[in-house]
């Protein structure tokens, strides 16, 4: 297990906490990551068949806030209808201090036989949907960037929000920037033959960038076949820190603080 080396605390801003194995037993879990440091997490959800497991999960356990969306791998397994439920479910939500964002959605143009058209009709929804709801948005995208860009433009989110799992180019990762969407910095910077992504890392502005795993996904280096878990945290925060020539106390307070901003999480 992953232990942090200081008093630091780092959040995990995208952490899919109710996929196994953390699913049968949490508590151990939250704690495992809470001795590495992790003060919070975010929890996105992927469609409707887990808003309510996450919503429990996170009123059961201090620190854990979450998302609503519709993932857009997905989007195939909902009807339209599904815009009105998100919609019933915000607004139910909107009293709950855990729930902090929409999402996760974005675009997924890698999936086979995929329908761009409802995609980006879902997308725009959810952006609509958080602007009124003035909340931020958790983005996923694949092989779609210039759509998602178009799309943003058009529909800015005004609460801001978080490209996940960013493996782009500096000049893409600048274009988000712009916008207001924070980059979300997980395991790939772990990895020696991630040059480009590792290079943007060290380019952009620490105010810009936050820190994830996407457990039980997107494993860092050394734990290649494992699910990953958010203690590993503290591997990628130890490797931003090398890339970036600063401290891993530095690292953590910033991107801490940046976090907590954007989903109005008060520590």
């Amino acid at each position: 297990m992953s232990v942090v080396s200081n008093n630091s605390v780092i959040i995990d801003s995208h952490c899919h906490f109710d996929f196994a194995p953390f699913a049968e037993n949490p508590t151990q879990a939250w704690t495992q990551a809470q001795q590495a440091g992790v003060k919070a997490m975010v929890i996105p959800t992927v469609g409707n068949s887990n808003w309510g497991t996450v919503a429990s999960l996170c009123q059961q356990f201090s620190g854990l806030y979450y998302g609503l969306g519709i993932h857009p791998f997905f989007s195939h397994q909902h009807s339209i209808e599904v815009m009105t439920e998100l919609t019933a479910a915000l607004i139910d939500a909107k009293d709950d201090y855990r729930c902090v964002a929409v999402g996760e959605c974005g675009l997924d143009f890698a999936v086979a036989n995929v329908n761009r058209d409802q995609q980006l009709e879902w997308l725009q929804a959810q952006l609509i949907l958080a602007n009124q709801y003035q909340l931020p948005v958790i983005l996923h995208c694949r092989k779609a960037f210039p759509e998602l860009i178009q799309l943003l433009r058009q529909q800015l989110p005004k609460a801001g929000g978080v490209y996940h799992g960013f493996s782009g180019s500096y000049q893409q990762a600048t274009q988000l920037v712009d916008l207001g969407i924070k980059i979300g910095v997980g395991g790939t910077i772990t990895y020696s033959r991630a040059q480009k992504t590792r290079a943007t890392m060290t380019k952009l502005p620490l105010s810009a960038l936050l820190l994830e795993t996407d457990s039980p996904d997107m494993p860092v280096a050394g734990y290649q076949g494992q699910p990953n878990r958010p203690e590993r945290l503290v591997d990628i925060v130890t490797v931003l820190a090398q890339l970036r020539g600063e401290t891993y106390a530095h690292i953590a307070q910033a991107t801490t603080l940046t976090t907590a901003e954007l989903f109005q999480i008060k520590l």
